[in-house]
């Protein structure tokens, strides 16, 4: 099962964007949607039977300037999209995660876990918190993890809460889509790597996050974020040029239409560029693969009130659509 979008054309930056639709038989296939809410197959526009957006990615350079004339181009037979399925719009080989990336998240964080015998104010805390994220922006580096594609699912998809996941989280994020294969690039020249943008949930189990058989491991992120569907994706992969700069763009999260993550890209501690740029050192970057930026405050945690059945969440991100996804609990 699945929710409908609201509407036919969730808005998003610039003329057109890309995601992957179903037919009613459940073929996917690449598709250029406008503003208009009209859906373009790819497949046909562009002679190639057995195209996907992943492929694209992988010519992104030849492929962007024949997509932008397609946007534009009269005489090509379009259909609504309220006809199709929308699925996630790709198909990752990788998906890199950042943690602890947004500065007043971290900081709740460091008040709210202070040692019990810690006897000063929340303001005095909260000053220390603020500037050890100023330290960490200045001479740390991005904290990063390994998510599994296995966990993407489609926008509007339900969600399965395990059984075993007694504390199911929410977590909004701007994820960059990797348009070239990169390795070891610097931040300054990061975002030529970046085809376009998309928005990801990363569904945590908090109760999952720490080994408690040993502790001394640490965290465990296969266990708690990689379950079938942890990843809503999409609906819309949006071409960087359009999206322009990503430093003050608003994520928004609404849980049964109340909202809980509210804030602006401002607050990141490291950009996408350095977070790209950080994930490059240690791997080669492919194209199609995530780069996920990290979740602002906002979190279950911080509310006291983790997702549950029957739970439908409205996450957007400025200039690139919205998603609704409904948490369904997995039967004994």
């Amino acid at each position: 099962m699945s929710v409908k979008p609201e509407t036919a054309n969730e808005l998003f930056s610039g003329p057109f964007a890309l995601g992957t639709l179903s037919t009613d038989d459940g073929t996917a296939f690449p598709a250029l949607v406008d503003r208009a809410g009209q859906v373009l197959d790819l497949r046909a526009a562009l002679a190639d039977p057995a195209l996907t957006v992943r492929a694209l990615l992988e010519r992104w350079q030849t492929a962007l300037p024949r997509l932008r004339d397609l946007a534009v181009e009269t005489g090509l037979s379009r259909r609504p999209l309220s006809e199709f399925r929308v699925l996630a719009p790709v198909e990752p080989r990788q998906i890199f995660q950042s943690g602890a990336n947004y500065r007043q998240h971290v900081i709740d964080l460091h008040v709210a876990h202070r040692d019990p015998s810690d006897e000063r104010s929340d303001e005095e805390a909260r000053a220390e918190a603020a500037e050890i994220m100023d330290r960490r922006a200045a001479q740390d580096l991005p904290y990063m993890f390994i998510g599994l594609p296995s966990s993407v699912t489609g926008p509007y998809d339900d969600v399965t809460l395990p059984q075993w996941a007694t504390k199911p989280d929410w977590e909004l994020e701007l994820a960059a889509v990797i348009g070239r294969p990169a390795h070891r690039v610097s931040p300054a020249e990061a975002l030529e790597y970046v085809a376009g943008y998309t928005i990801a949930n990363d569904l945590t189990d908090r109760a999952t996050v720490f080994r408690r058989d040993m502790p001394q491991i640490g965290t465990d992120w296969l266990r708690s974020k990689n379950a079938p569907g942890f990843t809503p994706l999409g609906p819309w992969i949006v071409p960087a040029e359009s999206v322009g700069a990503t430093s003050d763009l608003q994520l928004t999260l609404k849980l049964n239409g109340e909202v809980m993550q509210d804030e602006s890209t401002k607050d990141m501690i490291f950009d996408v560029a350095r977070i790209v740029s950080y994930a490059s050192q240690s791997a080669r970057l492919l194209p199609g693969d995530l780069v996920l930026t990290g979740s602002p405050a906002g979190n279950g945690m911080h509310w006291g009130r983790l997702l549950r059945d029957g739970d439908v969440m409205d996450a957007s991100v400025t200039g690139l659509g919205a998603q609704r996804t409904r948490c369904i609990a997995e039967e004994a």
